[in-house]
């Protein structure tokens, strides 16, 4: 019999042992354990036959329909799981811990090989993970108004110890209109989900975990209402550079692709630009001013994000305040060392 492993303990198996994620590869696709690899017991269309052979003919036509699809399989599916598993060992899971992942397990341990399977499949895992978001997680914002390279701070700050979480790498956007562009098409909200916590049990948690200030939409992900209310209540640490300085990083990161995508980029915040500045903006990016039309989204920008410091309390902000073209043009290093200092009561 294989052994059971609650999700906290599966995962820490994981360490060691491979995660065979024998749910179908649609079922994979949508989310899955990160690092998990999809073996499947049925392919997409297999598994809709045999769902709907269950549900209009009965349970026991489907398990025949099932072992008819198999078959031919098992000795495939023997050879490729002896070459992944680790001391001939593997770790499997289906979706509820029930009939799917029973079969592989009883076919791998015929065959000689130790299965580690997890109590309530993928299910009991996903409840595992939305409950992570329920603990106390001692966030430190780093906030700051677009432009201010925030990200690269973090991430300067991660190399020199600090404890990071990037969101926005995570999400595969950089979180305004433009955020998607020359980046990775954006995971489910869910498998964002699965990738923070898989990042936040390598943490310490009796030391600050810094994460850049989000609003509960980076792009098409969605932030679960347990992380956005710990990320909204935790200090902040607000970058206040002023917008001269900012526009030069904007450009450097955006002005490179092209204008047609640039363009329609611009069309997604048209209303809220207004027409005037819609129109000045399309005209700017026409003769490659790229610094106006950085300018005009900039101006909409920051009026978004000061409305949303403004509903934090004043006690959870402590600011830093660049205005000046020395302070402004300090390298990633210098902001980071600075910040790895700072201390929150």
């Amino acid at each position: 019999m294989p052994e059971k492993l609650s999700p906290e303990a599966f995962l820490d198996a994981a360490k060691q042992y491979p995660i065979l994620d024998v749910r179908s590869p649609g079922e994979y696709d949508r989310a899955h354990i990160p690092g998990a690899i999809s073996f499947p017991i049925f392919v997409n269309d297999e598994r809709a036959k045999v769902g709907t052979t269950y549900k209009q003919v009965g349970k026991d036509e489907a398990i025949e329909l099932g072992l008819e699809i198999v078959g031919p399989k098992l000795a495939t599916w023997v050879k490729m799981a002896k070459e992944i598993a680790v001391d001939n060992t593997v770790l499997v899971h289906c979706w509820r811990g029930g009939m799917r992942s029973g079969s592989m397990s009883w076919l791998f341990e015929t065959a000689g090989i130790k299965v580690k399977t997890l109590i309530g499949g993928y299910k009991g895992y996903r409840n595992y993970v939305l409950g992570e978001f329920d603990r106390s997680i001692p966030f430190v914002v780093l906030g700051g108004k677009t432009g201010s390279g925030k990200t690269d701070i973090l991430l300067e700050m991660q190399k020199r110890g600090a404890q990071v979480i990037d969101l926005e790498g995570i999400a595969h956007h950089r979180g305004s209109v433009f955020g998607h562009l020359g980046l990775e098409p954006q995971p489910t909200s869910e498998q964002f989900e699965n990738e923070v916590v898989a990042q936040l049990r390598q943490m310490d948690y009796t030391k600050p975990i810094w994460i850049e200030d989000e609003s509960r939409h980076i792009g098409q992900v969605f932030m679960p209402l347990g992380l956005y209310s710990q990320l909204r209540a935790a200090p902040i640490l607000f970058l206040d550079i002023a917008a001269e300085y900012r526009l030069p990083h904007l450009v450097e990161v955006y002005a490179h692709y092209p204008k047609e995508a640039l363009a329609h980029a611009v069309g997604k915040i048209k209303k809220r630009l207004g027409g005037d500045y819609y129109k000045s903006a399309l005209e700017a990016l026409g003769v490659d001013d790229f610094n106006l039309v950085a300018a005009i989204t900039l101006n909409y920008y920051d009026k978004a994000y000061v409305h949303g410091l403004l509903k934090r309390s004043p006690e959870q902000i402590q600011e830093i305040i660049i205005n000046t073209l020395e302070t402004s043009i300090q390298t990633d290093a210098v902001m980071a060392h600075a910040i790895c200092q700072t201390r929150f009561s």
